[in-house]
C-alpha cells in the first residue's frame, strides 16, 4: 500500500475539497482519503505545497493519428475512401511512439478518447485510451461512439472518393439516405423477409445508431447546424453527443441543449477561428456557457490545440466566475461520464483507478507543474 500527502485534494466533483489529507492507493485502486496517516503505508510523499488532482482525460483528440515531427499528409485521422464509414476503427491508426503522448502525460492527461477526423459525414469508430500505453491493444479501455460530422468541413472533402457532398443540405442529405436505409433494412429483417448478414457490413454497423443505442459523436459548430442535429435526432431517435459548438454566440442554443439533456464536449478554446463556420468563435462565448451549464466537458481537438495545454483551457470558465473545483471537473469527472468510464476513473474515490497528479502548488498558478504522475498505481512522471 502507499500513500501520499497534500495540503488540497480536489476530489474531481464540485465542492469537493479535502485539505491536509492522504491519497492511498494498493496496486492499481484508490482505497481513499484520510486525514489520519495510514498504517503500514510507504508515503512517498509529503507537502503542504502539494495539491492532488484526478488524472486529466480528453473528450475528443487525434492524438497518435496526426502524430508528431511527421508530415501533414502522413495524418491518418481522415479515411478519404468514402463519406459513410461507421465500421472504420481509429484504435488502428494510432501510433503510441507519437512523442506528444510523453508531453500529454507529464502535465496529468492520461486519457484519451480518439475520434476519425471531420472529413466524412460518418468516419467511424472513436475509442478510449491509456496515453500511458507502450501499444493499442494495452492502451484500449473502450470504444466510445461513432464519429459523425455536419457543416463545413464534410462538404470541403469534394476531391476525395466517393460520394460527397457540395453544400449542408447534401451533408444532410447523404447522412438521411443511410439511415432511412438501415431503418428499412431493420423492418426487412423484423417482418422475417431478410436476415442480417444478406446486408453489407457498413449497413449493419448503422443499426445501433438508428436504434439509439450508441452515441453518435457529432462535429458541429455553427448555431444552425446545431439546430438541423436536433431535428435530425427527434425524426430518428439518435443519441447524440454535441462535439465542439464553438460558434455558438448566445445562451439560447445553450438553453436547448441543456433542456434536451444532450452532453457537450465543447471546444477547443485557445484555436485559431480559421473558416467561415467559426466566424463567431470567441473565447469569451465561455461566458454563455457557464451562465447556462448544459452537461459539459472539455476537449483539446489535438493537434489543434496541444493536449498538454487542455487544463490551460480552465482560465476561462474561471473568469466566467466558475469555481476550481467544478473548473477541474469538467476534463475530469465530466468528461469521464460522457465516455462512460465515471466508474474507474474522473475522481477520487474508494475502488476506482489510482490515477492522479500531484503538483507542486495550485495547478492554476502559472508556475506549478506536476511533481508526481501516478496512473493506474505505478509511477509514470516524476520530476
Amino acid at each position: 500500500m502507499k500513500a501520499v500527502k497534500a495540503g488540497i485534494i480536489y476530489v474531481g466533483k464540485p465542492g469537493k475539497i479535502v485539505k491536509n489529507a492522504y491519497v492511498i492507493w494498493e496496486n492499481s485502486v484508490l482505497k481513499g482519503i484520510s486525514k489520519k496517516t495510514p498504517k503500514d503505508a510507504e508515503i512517498i510523499g509529503e507537502s503542504k505545497k502539494y495539491v492532488i488532482t484526478p488524472a486529466f482525460i480528453d473528450a475528443h483528440c487525434h492524438i497518435g493519428m496526426h502524430r508528431a515531427g511527421e508530415p501533414s499528409e502522413e495524418g491518418e485521422a481522415n479515411e478519404k475512401l468514402d463519406s459513410i464509414l461507421p465500421h472504420v476503427d481509429a484504435l488502428y491508426s494510432i501510433y503510441m511512439d507519437d512523442e506528444s503522448f510523453k508531453e500529454s502525460i507529464e502535465w496529468g492527461v492520461l486519457y484519451s478518447c480518439v475520434l476519425p477526423g471531420s472529413g466524412n459525414i460518418i468516419g467511424g469508430k472513436g475509442v478510449v485510451i491509456r496515453n500511458y500505453a507502450r501499444n493499442i491493444e494495452e492502451a484500449y479501455i473502450k470504444h466510445a461512439g461513432v464519429k459523425a460530422a455536419l457543416g463545413f468541413n464534410p462538404r470541403r472533402t469534394t476531391d476525395w472518393k466517393g460520394s460527397r457532398p457540395y453544400t449542408r443540405m447534401g451533408s444532410i442529405g447523404i447522412f438521411r439516405k443511410w439511415l432511412i436505409k438501415a431503418k428499412d433494412a431493420m423492418k426487412l429483417i423484423k417482418e422475417g423477409k431478410k436476415v442480417e448478414e444478406e446486408f453489407d457490413p457498413e449497413l449493419r454497423m448503422l443499426f445501433p445508431i438508428v436504434k439509439g443505442e450508441e452515441d453518435l459523436r457529432v462535429h458541429v459548430h455553427k448555431e444552425d447546424d446545431i439546430m438541423g442535429l436536433l431535428m435530425l435526432r427527434k425524426e430518428f431517435g439518435l443519441k447524440i453527443v454535441i462535439d465542439h459548438a464553438c460558434d455558438v454566440h448566445s445562451k439560447e442554443i445553450f438553453e436547448r441543449i441543456k433542456k434536451e439533456n444532450i452532453p457537450l464536449v465543447y471546444g477547443p478554446i485557445d484555436a485559431f477561428p480559421y473558416k467561415t463556420e467559426l466566424r463567431h468563435e470567441r473565447w469569451k462565448n465561455v461566458k454563455y456557457l457557464v451562465e447556462v451549464r448544459p452537461f459539459f466537458g472539455l476537449m483539446s481537438d489535438h493537434p489543434v490545440v496541444l493536449q498538454r495545454n487542455l487544463y490551460l483551457q480552465l482560465r476561462f470558465f474561471l473568469k466566467y466566475g466558475m469555481g476550481k473545483e467544478e473548473a477541474l471537473s469538467i476534463i475530469t469527472l465530466n468528461n469521464a461520464k460522457i465516455l462512460n468510464i465515471d466508474n474507474n476513473l474522473g475522481s477520487l474515490e474508494k475502488g476506482k483507478w489510482a490515477s492522479f497528479i500531484v503538483w507542486n502548488n495550485d495547478p492554476f498558478a502559472l508556475g506549478s507543474s506536476p511533481k508526481l504522475v501516478v496512473a493506474e498505481g505505478k509511477t509514470v512522471y516524476k520530476e
